[in-house]
Protein backbone atom coordinates (compact mmCIF):
# COMPACT_ATOMS: atom_id res chain seq x y z
CA UNK A 1 0.00 0.00 0.00
CA UNK A 2 0.73 3.45 -0.44
CA UNK A 3 2.63 5.47 2.22
CA UNK A 4 0.82 6.48 4.98
CA UNK A 5 1.05 9.61 7.76
CA UNK A 6 2.30 12.20 4.83
CA UNK A 7 1.79 15.82 6.03
CA UNK A 8 1.08 18.85 3.78
CA UNK A 9 4.21 20.60 5.08
CA UNK A 10 6.35 17.49 4.34
CA UNK A 11 4.26 18.15 0.74
CA UNK A 12 5.13 21.79 0.20
CA UNK A 13 9.04 21.16 0.99
CA UNK A 14 9.83 18.13 -1.19
CA UNK A 15 11.94 18.45 -4.29
CA UNK A 16 9.44 18.12 -7.58
CA UNK A 17 10.21 14.66 -8.38
CA UNK A 18 9.89 13.64 -4.72
CA UNK A 19 6.69 15.74 -4.05
CA UNK A 20 5.37 13.41 -7.51
CA UNK A 21 6.36 10.40 -6.30
CA UNK A 22 4.68 11.45 -2.55
CA UNK A 23 1.36 11.38 -4.73
CA UNK A 24 2.00 8.55 -6.64
CA UNK A 25 -1.43 6.32 -6.98
CA UNK A 26 -3.72 8.89 -6.35
CA UNK A 27 -4.87 9.33 -9.69
CA UNK A 28 -4.91 5.92 -10.96
CA UNK A 29 -1.34 5.95 -13.64
CA UNK A 30 -1.48 10.09 -14.20
CA UNK A 31 1.35 11.47 -12.52
CA UNK A 32 0.81 14.61 -14.78
CA UNK A 33 -1.96 15.75 -12.18
CA UNK A 34 0.17 16.23 -9.36
CA UNK A 35 3.12 17.49 -11.33
CA UNK A 36 0.62 20.18 -13.10
CA UNK A 37 -0.79 20.68 -9.28
CA UNK A 38 2.79 21.50 -7.37
CA UNK A 39 2.52 24.90 -9.77
CA UNK A 40 0.00 25.61 -6.40
CA UNK A 41 2.36 25.35 -3.52
CA UNK A 42 2.83 26.14 -0.83
CA UNK A 43 -0.68 24.16 -0.33
CA UNK A 44 -2.60 25.46 3.04
CA UNK A 45 -4.28 22.22 3.75
CA UNK A 46 -5.21 19.34 2.68
CA UNK A 47 -8.54 20.58 1.35
CA UNK A 48 -6.48 23.06 -0.92
CA UNK A 49 -4.16 20.43 -2.05
CA UNK A 50 -7.45 18.15 -3.03
CA UNK A 51 -8.93 20.93 -4.75
CA UNK A 52 -5.74 21.84 -6.62
CA UNK A 53 -5.79 18.50 -7.86
CA UNK A 54 -9.42 18.94 -8.87
CA UNK A 55 -8.93 21.79 -10.66
CA UNK A 56 -5.71 20.18 -12.96
CA UNK A 57 -7.72 17.52 -14.36
CA UNK A 58 -10.73 20.16 -14.78
CA UNK A 59 -9.06 22.09 -17.11
CA UNK A 60 -7.16 19.75 -18.89
CA UNK A 61 -7.65 18.93 -22.44
CA UNK A 62 -10.43 16.80 -23.42
CA UNK A 63 -8.43 13.93 -24.44
CA UNK A 64 -6.29 13.84 -21.48
CA UNK A 65 -9.61 13.83 -19.26
CA UNK A 66 -10.67 10.30 -21.52
CA UNK A 67 -6.96 9.12 -21.38
CA UNK A 68 -7.41 9.64 -17.13
CA UNK A 69 -10.90 7.89 -16.96
CA UNK A 70 -9.68 4.56 -19.58
CA UNK A 71 -6.34 4.78 -16.96
CA UNK A 72 -9.31 3.04 -14.60
CA UNK A 73 -9.81 -0.77 -14.81
CA UNK A 74 -13.56 -1.94 -14.62
CA UNK A 75 -15.21 -2.18 -12.00
CA UNK A 76 -15.30 -6.51 -11.39
CA UNK A 77 -13.07 -6.70 -14.77
CA UNK A 78 -10.60 -8.57 -16.39
CA UNK A 79 -8.21 -6.85 -14.46
CA UNK A 80 -9.28 -8.05 -11.08
CA UNK A 81 -9.81 -11.14 -11.84
CA UNK A 82 -6.43 -11.79 -13.36
CA UNK A 83 -5.07 -9.35 -10.09
CA UNK A 84 -3.24 -7.22 -12.09
CA UNK A 85 -5.17 -4.28 -10.36
CA UNK A 86 -2.88 -1.42 -8.69
CA UNK A 87 -2.78 -2.06 -4.98
CA UNK A 88 -5.24 1.21 -4.49
CA UNK A 89 -7.58 -0.14 -6.85
CA UNK A 90 -7.31 -3.96 -5.27
CA UNK A 91 -8.08 -1.89 -2.11
CA UNK A 92 -11.12 -0.25 -3.15
CA UNK A 93 -12.93 -2.69 -5.26
CA UNK A 94 -12.26 -5.43 -1.75
CA UNK A 95 -13.84 -3.23 0.34
CA UNK A 96 -16.94 -2.97 -1.92
CA UNK A 97 -17.17 -6.41 -1.83
CA UNK A 98 -16.54 -6.54 -5.43
CA UNK A 99 -14.14 -9.60 -5.01
CA UNK A 100 -16.82 -11.43 -3.06
CA UNK A 101 -19.64 -11.26 -5.86
CA UNK A 102 -22.00 -14.16 -6.93
CA UNK A 103 -21.89 -15.49 -10.19
CA UNK A 104 -25.25 -13.82 -10.79
CA UNK A 105 -23.96 -10.46 -9.63
CA UNK A 106 -20.65 -10.73 -11.84
CA UNK A 107 -22.57 -11.56 -15.06
CA UNK A 108 -24.50 -8.55 -14.59
CA UNK A 109 -21.66 -6.59 -13.91
CA UNK A 110 -19.79 -7.91 -17.12
CA UNK A 111 -22.81 -7.43 -18.95
CA UNK A 112 -23.33 -3.43 -17.84
CA UNK A 113 -19.38 -2.94 -18.44
CA UNK A 114 -19.66 -4.05 -22.21
CA UNK A 115 -22.95 -1.75 -22.25
CA UNK A 116 -21.23 1.18 -21.12
CA UNK A 117 -17.75 0.79 -22.70
CA UNK A 118 -19.93 0.46 -26.39
CA UNK A 119 -22.05 3.79 -25.59
CA UNK A 120 -19.14 6.05 -23.80
CA UNK A 121 -15.83 4.39 -25.02
CA UNK A 122 -14.38 4.67 -21.29
CA UNK A 123 -14.98 2.75 -18.30
CA UNK A 124 -17.80 3.30 -16.01
CA UNK A 125 -16.01 4.50 -12.59
CA UNK A 126 -17.19 4.71 -9.57
CA UNK A 127 -15.91 5.71 -5.93
CA UNK A 128 -16.91 1.99 -5.22
CA UNK A 129 -16.04 3.29 -0.67
CA UNK A 130 -18.77 5.37 -0.90
CA UNK A 131 -19.46 8.81 0.66
CA UNK A 132 -18.49 6.98 4.06
CA UNK A 133 -15.56 5.69 2.63
CA UNK A 134 -16.30 2.21 3.62
CA UNK A 135 -17.44 0.60 0.86
CA UNK A 136 -20.90 0.68 -0.99
CA UNK A 137 -23.36 -2.45 -0.85
CA UNK A 138 -22.54 -4.27 -4.20
CA UNK A 139 -26.76 -3.90 -5.17
CA UNK A 140 -26.49 -0.09 -4.74
CA UNK A 141 -22.98 -0.46 -7.27
CA UNK A 142 -25.12 -2.28 -9.92
CA UNK A 143 -28.50 -0.25 -9.32
CA UNK A 144 -25.83 3.16 -10.19
CA UNK A 145 -24.25 1.25 -12.70
CA UNK A 146 -27.90 0.64 -14.11
CA UNK A 147 -29.06 4.34 -13.69
CA UNK A 148 -25.69 5.89 -14.97
CA UNK A 149 -26.23 4.17 -18.60
CA UNK A 150 -28.77 6.63 -19.90
CA UNK A 151 -26.95 9.53 -18.97
CA UNK A 152 -26.04 11.81 -22.03
CA UNK A 153 -22.41 11.33 -22.72
CA UNK A 154 -21.07 14.99 -21.99
CA UNK A 155 -22.82 14.72 -18.37
CA UNK A 156 -21.66 11.27 -17.64
CA UNK A 157 -17.86 11.49 -18.32
CA UNK A 158 -18.30 14.35 -15.86
CA UNK A 159 -19.90 12.40 -13.01
CA UNK A 160 -16.95 10.37 -14.12
CA UNK A 161 -14.41 12.46 -13.32
CA UNK A 162 -16.41 13.53 -9.92
CA UNK A 163 -16.43 9.98 -8.52
CA UNK A 164 -12.40 9.81 -9.74
CA UNK A 165 -11.80 12.78 -7.84
CA UNK A 166 -13.83 11.73 -4.79
CA UNK A 167 -11.33 8.10 -5.24
CA UNK A 168 -8.68 10.65 -4.82
CA UNK A 169 -10.11 12.01 -1.75
CA UNK A 170 -10.25 9.40 -0.08
CA UNK A 171 -6.53 7.81 -1.54
CA UNK A 172 -5.22 11.10 0.21
CA UNK A 173 -6.71 10.30 3.10
CA UNK A 174 -5.00 7.55 3.31
CA UNK A 175 -1.94 8.89 3.20
CA UNK A 176 -2.06 11.67 5.28
CA UNK A 177 -3.64 9.11 7.76
CA UNK A 178 -6.78 11.96 8.29
CA UNK A 179 -9.16 11.68 11.06
CA UNK A 180 -13.02 12.19 9.92
CA UNK A 181 -14.45 11.33 13.13
CA UNK A 182 -16.53 14.21 13.85
CA UNK A 183 -17.80 13.53 9.67
CA UNK A 184 -18.32 10.22 10.19
CA UNK A 185 -20.52 10.85 13.33
CA UNK A 186 -22.62 13.26 11.82
CA UNK A 187 -23.04 11.00 8.81
CA UNK A 188 -23.73 8.11 10.80
CA UNK A 189 -26.45 10.32 13.12
CA UNK A 190 -28.44 10.83 9.40
CA UNK A 191 -28.24 7.30 8.69
CA UNK A 192 -29.70 6.20 12.01
CA UNK A 193 -32.43 8.96 11.66
CA UNK A 194 -33.49 7.68 8.31
CA UNK A 195 -34.79 4.40 9.66
CA UNK A 196 -37.72 6.58 10.70
CA UNK A 197 -40.54 6.78 8.05
CA UNK A 198 -44.53 7.26 7.41
CA UNK A 199 -46.67 4.01 6.56
CA UNK A 200 -46.96 3.07 3.14
CA UNK A 201 -43.32 4.68 2.42
CA UNK A 202 -41.16 1.80 4.77
CA UNK A 203 -42.52 -0.62 2.53
CA UNK A 204 -41.09 1.20 -0.41
CA UNK A 205 -37.69 1.79 1.11
CA UNK A 206 -38.22 5.52 1.34
CA UNK A 207 -37.89 8.17 3.70
CA UNK A 208 -40.73 10.65 4.35
CA UNK A 209 -41.43 11.94 7.42
CA UNK A 210 -44.51 14.39 7.95
CA UNK A 211 -45.48 16.70 10.23
CA UNK A 212 -46.34 15.16 13.84
CA UNK A 213 -46.65 11.65 12.43
CA UNK A 214 -45.47 8.55 14.82
CA UNK A 215 -42.40 8.76 12.08
CA UNK A 216 -41.95 12.13 13.18
CA UNK A 217 -42.81 12.16 16.73
CA UNK A 218 -39.83 9.03 16.64
CA UNK A 219 -37.19 12.10 15.23
CA UNK A 220 -38.21 14.04 17.36
CA UNK A 221 -37.23 11.55 20.42
CA UNK A 222 -34.55 10.58 18.50
CA UNK A 223 -32.85 13.75 18.05
CA UNK A 224 -33.54 14.42 21.63
CA UNK A 225 -31.82 11.83 23.16
CA UNK A 226 -29.27 12.61 21.02
CA UNK A 227 -28.46 15.84 22.44
CA UNK A 228 -28.91 15.08 26.01
CA UNK A 229 -26.41 12.11 25.17
CA UNK A 230 -23.93 14.77 23.43
CA UNK A 231 -23.41 17.06 26.69
CA UNK A 232 -27.14 20.22 25.69
CA UNK A 233 -28.10 21.68 29.23
CA UNK A 234 -31.76 21.56 28.40
CA UNK A 235 -33.55 19.29 26.07
CA UNK A 236 -37.08 20.05 25.04
CA UNK A 237 -39.91 19.54 22.62
CA UNK A 238 -41.88 22.90 21.79
CA UNK A 239 -45.32 23.76 21.74
CA UNK A 240 -45.56 22.89 17.72
CA UNK A 241 -42.95 19.96 18.36
CA UNK A 242 -39.28 21.89 18.00
CA UNK A 243 -36.74 19.70 19.34
CA UNK A 244 -34.79 22.57 21.24
CA UNK A 245 -31.38 22.01 23.24
CA UNK A 246 -29.49 24.61 24.60
CA UNK A 247 -25.55 24.53 25.90
CA UNK A 248 -25.53 27.50 28.26
CA UNK A 249 -23.18 30.43 28.29
CA UNK A 250 -20.02 31.22 31.10
CA UNK A 251 -22.98 33.90 31.90
CA UNK A 252 -26.48 33.27 33.12
CA UNK A 253 -27.01 36.56 31.60
CA UNK A 254 -25.06 35.90 27.88
CA UNK A 255 -27.16 36.55 24.76
CA UNK A 256 -27.56 33.27 22.71
CA UNK A 257 -26.17 31.74 19.32
CA UNK A 258 -29.28 29.97 17.56
CA UNK A 259 -29.11 27.52 14.77
CA UNK A 260 -30.68 24.36 13.48
CA UNK A 261 -32.92 23.19 10.38
CA UNK A 262 -36.00 21.53 9.72
CA UNK A 263 -36.31 17.23 10.28
CA UNK A 264 -39.25 16.66 8.31
CA UNK A 265 -38.94 15.87 4.54
CA UNK A 266 -40.71 15.43 1.46
CA UNK A 267 -42.35 12.58 0.01
CA UNK A 268 -39.55 10.46 -1.11
CA UNK A 269 -37.17 12.23 -0.42
CA UNK A 270 -33.50 12.26 0.94
CA UNK A 271 -31.79 11.94 4.49
CA UNK A 272 -29.82 15.43 4.33
CA UNK A 273 -32.18 18.48 3.57
CA UNK A 274 -32.55 20.14 6.56
CA UNK A 275 -31.06 17.37 9.22
CA UNK A 276 -27.29 18.12 8.15
CA UNK A 277 -28.27 21.22 9.75
CA UNK A 278 -29.20 19.64 13.59
CA UNK A 279 -26.36 17.30 13.69
CA UNK A 280 -22.87 19.66 12.84
CA UNK A 281 -24.04 21.85 15.25
CA UNK A 282 -24.93 19.07 17.93
CA UNK A 283 -21.37 18.00 16.95
CA UNK A 284 -19.80 21.16 18.05
CA UNK A 285 -21.76 20.92 21.36
CA UNK A 286 -20.27 17.49 21.53
CA UNK A 287 -16.73 18.70 21.39
CA UNK A 288 -17.08 21.23 24.04
CA UNK A 289 -18.66 19.67 26.36
CA UNK A 290 -15.50 16.83 25.82
CA UNK A 291 -13.34 20.16 26.67
CA UNK A 292 -15.61 21.36 29.66
CA UNK A 293 -15.37 24.22 27.98
CA UNK A 294 -18.25 27.43 28.02
CA UNK A 295 -18.48 30.07 25.28
CA UNK A 296 -19.37 33.81 25.96
CA UNK A 297 -22.42 33.12 24.61
CA UNK A 298 -25.05 30.47 24.65
CA UNK A 299 -25.95 27.90 21.41
CA UNK A 300 -29.23 26.94 20.95
CA UNK A 301 -29.67 24.01 18.47
CA UNK A 302 -33.32 23.70 17.34
CA UNK A 303 -34.58 20.79 14.77
CA UNK A 304 -37.78 22.95 12.93
CA UNK A 305 -40.64 20.13 13.35
CA UNK A 306 -41.73 21.97 9.87
CA UNK A 307 -40.44 23.51 7.20
CA UNK A 308 -41.89 21.54 3.59
CA UNK A 309 -45.28 21.84 3.61
CA UNK A 310 -45.95 18.53 3.41
CA UNK A 311 -48.95 17.03 5.64
CA UNK A 312 -50.68 20.42 5.82
CA UNK A 313 -49.85 23.74 3.83
CA UNK A 314 -48.19 25.22 6.75
CA UNK A 315 -44.53 25.69 4.96
CA UNK A 316 -41.66 27.10 7.28
CA UNK A 317 -44.23 26.52 10.93
CA UNK A 318 -41.56 25.28 13.05
CA UNK A 319 -39.05 28.48 12.54
CA UNK A 320 -42.22 30.41 12.10
CA UNK A 321 -43.45 29.91 15.28
CA UNK A 322 -40.38 31.53 16.89
CA UNK A 323 -41.16 34.70 15.09
CA UNK A 324 -44.59 34.74 16.75
CA UNK A 325 -45.68 33.72 12.96
CA UNK A 326 -48.08 30.58 13.79
CA UNK A 327 -51.24 31.35 11.81
CA UNK A 328 -54.22 29.63 14.23
CA UNK A 329 -56.16 29.12 10.91
CA UNK A 330 -53.83 26.02 10.13
CA UNK A 331 -54.95 23.88 13.07
CA UNK A 332 -58.16 23.78 10.97
CA UNK A 333 -56.63 22.43 8.24
CA UNK A 334 -56.88 18.70 7.55
CA UNK A 335 -54.48 16.50 5.88
CA UNK A 336 -55.39 13.25 3.27
CA UNK A 337 -56.67 11.01 5.89
CA UNK A 338 -58.97 13.93 7.00
CA UNK A 339 -57.09 14.63 10.43
CA UNK A 340 -56.71 18.20 11.57
CA UNK A 341 -53.91 19.78 12.48
CA UNK A 342 -55.24 20.29 16.19
CA UNK A 343 -56.26 16.68 16.25
CA UNK A 344 -52.81 15.94 15.54
CA UNK A 345 -51.24 17.92 17.74
CA UNK A 346 -53.15 17.21 20.62
CA UNK A 347 -52.53 13.24 19.60
CA UNK A 348 -48.71 14.64 19.90
CA UNK A 349 -48.98 15.86 23.95
CA UNK A 350 -48.85 19.61 22.09
CA UNK A 351 -51.19 22.42 23.52
CA UNK A 352 -52.20 24.86 20.99
CA UNK A 353 -52.65 27.31 23.87
CA UNK A 354 -48.80 27.04 24.34
CA UNK A 355 -48.12 28.13 20.69
CA UNK A 356 -47.40 31.99 21.55
CA UNK A 357 -45.35 31.24 24.58
CA UNK A 358 -42.26 29.82 22.13
CA UNK A 359 -41.74 33.53 20.20
CA UNK A 360 -38.47 34.55 20.95
CA UNK A 361 -37.14 38.00 22.17
CA UNK A 362 -34.42 38.75 19.52
CA UNK A 363 -32.94 41.37 21.48
CA UNK A 364 -31.62 38.32 23.31
CA UNK A 365 -29.85 36.63 20.02
CA UNK A 366 -26.72 36.87 18.98
CA UNK A 367 -28.19 36.10 15.05
CA UNK A 368 -29.08 32.99 13.68
CA UNK A 369 -26.93 30.78 11.49
CA UNK A 370 -27.69 27.53 9.24
CA UNK A 371 -25.69 25.10 7.64
CA UNK A 372 -27.54 22.81 4.83
CA UNK A 373 -27.04 20.84 2.04
CA UNK A 374 -26.40 22.76 -1.59
CA UNK A 375 -29.30 20.72 -2.86
CA UNK A 376 -27.94 22.11 -5.96
CA UNK A 377 -24.55 20.79 -8.82
CA UNK A 378 -22.84 24.37 -8.63
CA UNK A 379 -20.44 23.17 -5.68
CA UNK A 380 -20.00 19.36 -6.67
CA UNK A 381 -18.99 20.82 -10.13
CA UNK A 382 -16.55 23.25 -8.58
CA UNK A 383 -15.01 20.54 -6.79
CA UNK A 384 -15.32 22.60 -3.59
CA UNK A 385 -16.81 21.32 -0.44
CA UNK A 386 -18.30 24.21 0.74
CA UNK A 387 -19.85 26.87 -0.10
CA UNK A 388 -21.20 30.59 1.65
CA UNK A 389 -24.86 32.32 0.87
CA UNK A 390 -24.83 35.35 0.09
CA UNK A 391 -28.73 35.70 -0.27
CA UNK A 392 -32.07 33.27 -0.51
CA UNK A 393 -33.69 33.90 -3.04
CA UNK A 394 -36.99 35.92 -3.43
CA UNK A 395 -39.56 34.14 -5.34
CA UNK A 396 -42.68 34.88 -6.50
CA UNK A 397 -45.02 31.73 -8.34
CA UNK A 398 -48.32 32.01 -10.47
CA UNK A 399 -50.55 29.49 -11.93
CA UNK A 400 -52.01 29.99 -15.31
CA UNK A 401 -54.03 29.30 -18.25
CA UNK A 402 -53.71 30.23 -21.95
CA UNK A 403 -57.24 29.91 -23.37
CA UNK A 404 -57.22 29.05 -27.39
CA UNK A 405 -59.20 27.22 -29.75
CA UNK A 406 -59.92 24.04 -29.71
CA UNK A 407 -59.84 22.30 -33.47
CA UNK A 408 -59.37 19.51 -35.49
CA UNK A 409 -55.49 18.78 -36.25
CA UNK A 410 -55.79 17.57 -39.47
CA UNK A 411 -58.03 20.18 -40.96
CA UNK A 412 -56.73 23.32 -39.12
CA UNK A 413 -53.90 24.92 -41.32
CA UNK A 414 -50.88 25.94 -39.44
CA UNK A 415 -51.56 30.10 -39.87
CA UNK A 416 -55.23 29.46 -38.94
CA UNK A 417 -54.89 28.19 -35.32
CA UNK A 418 -55.23 29.21 -31.68
CA UNK A 419 -53.46 26.60 -30.31
CA UNK A 420 -53.07 27.54 -25.80
CA UNK A 421 -50.16 24.68 -25.97
CA UNK A 422 -47.99 26.92 -28.36
CA UNK A 423 -48.67 29.47 -26.79
CA UNK A 424 -47.60 28.41 -23.74
CA UNK A 425 -44.26 26.65 -25.39
CA UNK A 426 -43.25 29.32 -26.42
CA UNK A 427 -43.98 31.12 -22.99
CA UNK A 428 -41.65 28.34 -21.27
CA UNK A 429 -38.90 29.26 -24.09
CA UNK A 430 -38.79 33.09 -23.03
CA UNK A 431 -38.91 32.71 -19.67
CA UNK A 432 -35.70 29.99 -19.78
CA UNK A 433 -33.77 32.70 -22.19
CA UNK A 434 -34.93 35.65 -19.50
CA UNK A 435 -33.98 34.24 -16.18
CA UNK A 436 -30.57 33.43 -18.13
CA UNK A 437 -29.69 36.96 -18.67
CA UNK A 438 -29.45 37.65 -15.20
CA UNK A 439 -26.90 35.16 -14.34
CA UNK A 440 -28.95 34.06 -11.09
CA UNK A 441 -32.26 34.54 -11.70
CA UNK A 442 -33.95 30.73 -12.36
CA UNK A 443 -37.15 30.41 -14.00
CA UNK A 444 -38.90 27.73 -14.57
CA UNK A 445 -42.57 26.16 -15.65
CA UNK A 446 -42.76 23.29 -13.63
CA UNK A 447 -46.53 21.79 -14.56
CA UNK A 448 -48.05 21.73 -17.72
CA UNK A 449 -51.64 20.01 -18.53
CA UNK A 450 -53.53 20.28 -21.80
CA UNK A 451 -57.12 19.11 -20.06
CA UNK A 452 -59.12 16.82 -22.41
CA UNK A 453 -55.84 16.28 -24.50
CA UNK A 454 -56.22 13.87 -27.51
CA UNK A 455 -53.63 13.06 -30.09
CA UNK A 456 -55.27 14.61 -33.41
CA UNK A 457 -57.02 17.93 -31.24
CA UNK A 458 -55.20 21.36 -31.58
CA UNK A 459 -55.01 21.84 -27.93
CA UNK A 460 -57.64 24.88 -26.84
CA UNK A 461 -56.58 25.59 -23.21
CA UNK A 462 -53.38 24.82 -21.37
CA UNK A 463 -52.61 25.18 -17.87
CA UNK A 464 -49.07 25.50 -16.45
CA UNK A 465 -47.37 26.84 -13.34
CA UNK A 466 -44.77 30.07 -12.97
CA UNK A 467 -42.07 29.94 -10.58
CA UNK A 468 -39.26 32.70 -10.67
CA UNK A 469 -36.78 33.56 -8.08
CA UNK A 470 -34.03 35.81 -7.86
CA UNK A 471 -31.07 36.88 -5.27
CA UNK A 472 -33.14 40.46 -4.38
CA UNK A 473 -36.73 41.48 -4.68
CA UNK A 474 -35.86 43.93 -7.23
CA UNK A 475 -34.40 41.21 -10.00
CA UNK A 476 -37.47 39.14 -9.27
CA UNK A 477 -40.18 41.76 -9.80
CA UNK A 478 -38.38 43.00 -13.16
CA UNK A 479 -37.73 39.62 -14.13
CA UNK A 480 -41.54 38.75 -13.20
CA UNK A 481 -42.64 41.94 -15.29
CA UNK A 482 -40.79 40.45 -18.04
CA UNK A 483 -42.54 37.07 -17.96
CA UNK A 484 -45.99 38.44 -17.72
CA UNK A 485 -45.38 41.16 -20.40
CA UNK A 486 -44.33 38.48 -23.02
CA UNK A 487 -46.95 36.25 -21.98
CA UNK A 488 -49.67 39.31 -23.12
CA UNK A 489 -47.50 39.76 -25.83
CA UNK A 490 -47.32 36.25 -27.09
CA UNK A 491 -51.15 35.76 -26.68
CA UNK A 492 -51.97 38.80 -28.45
CA UNK A 493 -50.01 37.54 -31.89
CA UNK A 494 -51.76 33.77 -31.49
CA UNK A 495 -54.87 35.08 -30.75
CA UNK A 496 -55.61 33.59 -27.51
CA UNK A 497 -56.26 34.78 -23.80
CA UNK A 498 -54.67 34.08 -20.98
CA UNK A 499 -55.64 33.91 -17.11
CA UNK A 500 -53.14 34.46 -14.45
CA UNK A 501 -53.56 34.00 -10.55
CA UNK A 502 -49.87 34.92 -8.10
CA UNK A 503 -50.19 32.26 -5.31
CA UNK A 504 -47.11 33.14 -3.48
CA UNK A 505 -44.46 35.92 -2.79
CA UNK A 506 -41.48 35.43 -0.72
CA UNK A 507 -39.21 38.20 0.17
CA UNK A 508 -35.54 37.97 -0.59
CA UNK A 509 -33.06 37.50 2.70
CA UNK A 510 -29.66 38.66 2.07
CA UNK A 511 -27.08 37.86 4.48
CA UNK A 512 -25.99 39.89 7.27
CA UNK A 513 -22.41 40.99 5.79
CA UNK A 514 -21.08 40.28 9.16
CA UNK A 515 -22.33 37.39 9.42
CA UNK A 516 -21.64 36.27 6.11
CA UNK A 517 -18.08 36.89 6.90
CA UNK A 518 -17.38 35.06 9.82
CA UNK A 519 -18.50 32.16 7.45
CA UNK A 520 -15.90 33.11 5.16
CA UNK A 521 -13.49 33.52 7.74
CA UNK A 522 -14.14 30.33 9.22
CA UNK A 523 -13.78 28.89 5.68
CA UNK A 524 -10.93 30.46 4.61
CA UNK A 525 -9.23 28.90 7.74
CA UNK A 526 -9.55 25.61 6.32
CA UNK A 527 -7.49 26.53 3.65
CA UNK A 528 -10.79 26.41 1.17
CA UNK A 529 -11.15 28.70 -1.45
CA UNK A 530 -14.47 30.45 -0.95
CA UNK A 531 -17.28 30.68 -3.16
CA UNK A 532 -20.05 32.90 -2.88
CA UNK A 533 -23.63 31.97 -4.52
CA UNK A 534 -27.22 32.52 -3.57
CA UNK A 535 -29.33 29.94 -2.63
CA UNK A 536 -32.41 29.33 -4.82
CA UNK A 537 -34.06 27.46 -2.34
CA UNK A 538 -36.05 28.63 0.88
CA UNK A 539 -34.44 27.46 4.12
CA UNK A 540 -35.83 28.03 8.36
CA UNK A 541 -33.12 31.34 8.08
CA UNK A 542 -35.72 32.73 5.88
CA UNK A 543 -38.18 33.42 8.59
CA UNK A 544 -35.43 34.18 11.35
CA UNK A 545 -34.51 36.91 8.80
CA UNK A 546 -37.44 39.05 9.51
CA UNK A 547 -36.21 39.62 13.39
CA UNK A 548 -32.36 38.88 13.55
CA UNK A 549 -29.10 38.84 11.33
CA UNK A 550 -28.67 35.54 9.81
CA UNK A 551 -26.24 33.62 7.32
CA UNK A 552 -25.59 30.27 6.00
CA UNK A 553 -23.41 27.38 5.13
CA UNK A 554 -23.64 25.40 1.86
CA UNK A 555 -22.33 21.95 2.12
CA UNK A 556 -21.64 20.23 -1.36
CA UNK A 557 -24.08 17.13 -2.26
CA UNK A 558 -22.64 14.26 -4.28
CA UNK A 559 -24.30 12.68 -7.46
CA UNK A 560 -24.89 16.08 -8.94
CA UNK A 561 -26.04 17.78 -6.01
CA UNK A 562 -29.37 15.89 -6.19
CA UNK A 563 -32.13 16.43 -3.20
CA UNK A 564 -35.30 16.10 -2.71
CA UNK A 565 -34.59 12.66 -3.81
CA UNK A 566 -33.05 9.35 -1.99
CA UNK A 567 -29.70 9.76 -4.22
CA UNK A 568 -29.14 13.21 -1.78
CA UNK A 569 -25.91 12.13 0.25
CA UNK A 570 -22.66 14.04 0.85
CA UNK A 571 -19.40 12.92 2.10
CA UNK A 572 -18.01 12.11 5.60
CA UNK A 573 -15.13 14.47 4.10
CA UNK A 574 -17.25 17.54 3.12
CA UNK A 575 -19.40 17.04 6.39
CA UNK A 576 -16.18 17.04 8.90
CA UNK A 577 -15.04 20.46 7.10
CA UNK A 578 -19.06 21.63 7.99
CA UNK A 579 -18.51 20.90 11.37
CA UNK A 580 -14.57 22.78 11.63
CA UNK A 581 -16.06 25.77 9.70
CA UNK A 582 -19.01 25.67 12.53
CA UNK A 583 -15.99 25.43 15.58
CA UNK A 584 -13.85 28.50 13.58
CA UNK A 585 -17.31 30.51 13.84
CA UNK A 586 -17.69 29.81 17.49
CA UNK A 587 -14.02 30.59 18.26
CA UNK A 588 -14.47 33.81 15.61
CA UNK A 589 -17.22 34.65 18.35
CA UNK A 590 -15.41 34.38 21.13
CA UNK A 591 -13.19 36.87 20.44
CA UNK A 592 -15.39 39.21 18.22
CA UNK A 593 -18.36 39.35 19.39
CA UNK A 594 -21.82 40.30 17.69
CA UNK A 595 -23.27 43.79 18.83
Amino acid sequence: MSQTNLTVAQLNAAAPAEAIALLDGVYEHSPWIAERALAARPFRSLAHLKHALAQVVNTAAADEQIGLIAAHPELAGKAMVSQTLTAESTNEQRKAGLTDCTPEEFAQIQQLNADYNAKFGFPFILAVRGPRGTGLPRREIIETFARRLHHHPAFERGEALRNIHRIAEIRLDDKFAVDLALGNDVWDWQEQLSVHTDPGYAEKGQLTVTYLTDAHRACAAQISALMLATGFDSVHIDAVGNVVGRYEGATPDAKTLLTGSHYDTVRNGGKYDGRLGIFVPIACVRELKKQNRRLPFAFEVVGFAEEEGQRYKATFLGSGALIGHFDSRWLDQKDADGITMREAMQHAGLQEEDIPKIQRDPARYLGFVEVHIEQGPVLTELDLPLGIVTSINGSVRYVGEVIGMASHAGTTPMDRRRDAAAAVAELILYTERRAAQDGDSVGTVGMLEVPSGSINVVPGRCKFSLDLRAPNNTQRDALATDVVAELQAICERRGVRFELEETMRAAAAPSAPAWQQRWETAVDALGIPLFRMPSGAGHDAMKLHEVMPQAMLFVRGINSGISHNPLESSTNDDIQLAVQAFQHLLEGLTTDPAP
